[in-house]
């Protein structure tokens, strides 16, 4: 029997003291949780990930055609990613983190969606910063300037509620006027936030792409037994993408 507690391992990165730990929720039966803290803040656990594959199902539901090749900036546990390739019609998935124990976690199977992601030919890890990609050539180092179907994005808390203050020109309306070049016609960016949509972030991203949507993601809290939200929001690049 696996201990009430363990953890997976313990580094320190760039950013400070990283921590992957399992343990067993006596609240929930002894549901199974996997929990990723940075310097004693909780990133992410298993238990709230409704919004993270909805972030995949929103943004590449809004696609057309086929042979889509997609960013998904920030691996974390692995749910955007995992539900991005169980569309068949992905044909690349590139996901971008920057700290490398994460995707070590994936590799050796520490954690739930690790196989899913590392056996799956489509889909290659980059350890690299998404943000200082998208102030440059992009997201593929060996063809600078590639155009992209979708990127999706989980890194930050919020619009305003940074990991890193160096991420702040993203989110302005130039910065996400940059990340629109590196998008096909059509293509789609879509992002996660602990928050629910804000009006104010709305408008800079209609500023930077025409057009811009928010929506918030409720789901059930099995600890507190209520509702919790997240938000999403969506924006396209102008033009239509192949039917």
């Amino acid at each position: 029997m696996k201990p009430p507690f363990e953890e997976l391992d313990y580094r320190q990165t760039a950013m400070g003291e990283l921590i992957l730990q399992r343990r067993r929720v006596l609240a929930l039966d002894g549901a199974e949780a996997y929990e990723v803290k940075l310097n004693g803040e909780y990133l992410m656990s298993s238990l709230f990930h409704v919004a993270e594959t909805e972030l995949s199902k929103i943004g590449l539901g809004a696609l057309k055609g086929e042979g889509w090749e997609v960013v998904v900036g920030g691996l974390g546990l692995g749910y955007t990613a995992a539900e991005a390739l169980a569309f068949p019609h992905v044909a690349r998935l590139v996901v971008v983190e920057a700290l490398e124990p994460v995707i070590d976690w994936h590799r050796r199977g520490l954690v739930p969606n690790g196989k899913t992601l590392t056996d799956d030919p489509r889909c290659s890890y980059l350890n690299a910063d998404f943000f200082a990609l998208a102030r440059g050539g992009g997201f593929d180092p060996k063809r600078p300037g590639r155009r992209w179907n979708a990127v999706l994005l989980d890194i930050d808390h919020t619009p305003s509620q940074l990991l890193n203050k160096a991420h702040a020109d993203f989110y302005s309306a130039d910065g996400l006027r940059r990340l629109k070049e590196f998008l096909k016609p059509g293509g789609v960016f879509a992002m996660w936030s602990n928050d629910e949509p804000d009006a104010a972030f709305l408008e800079i991203l209609r500023q930077a792409f025409g057009n811009a949507e928010g929506r918030a993601c409720v789901f059930d809290n099995p600890l507190t037994g209520e509702k919790s939200a997240n938000g999403l929001y969506l924006a396209r690049a102008p033009g239509d993408s192949p039917a």
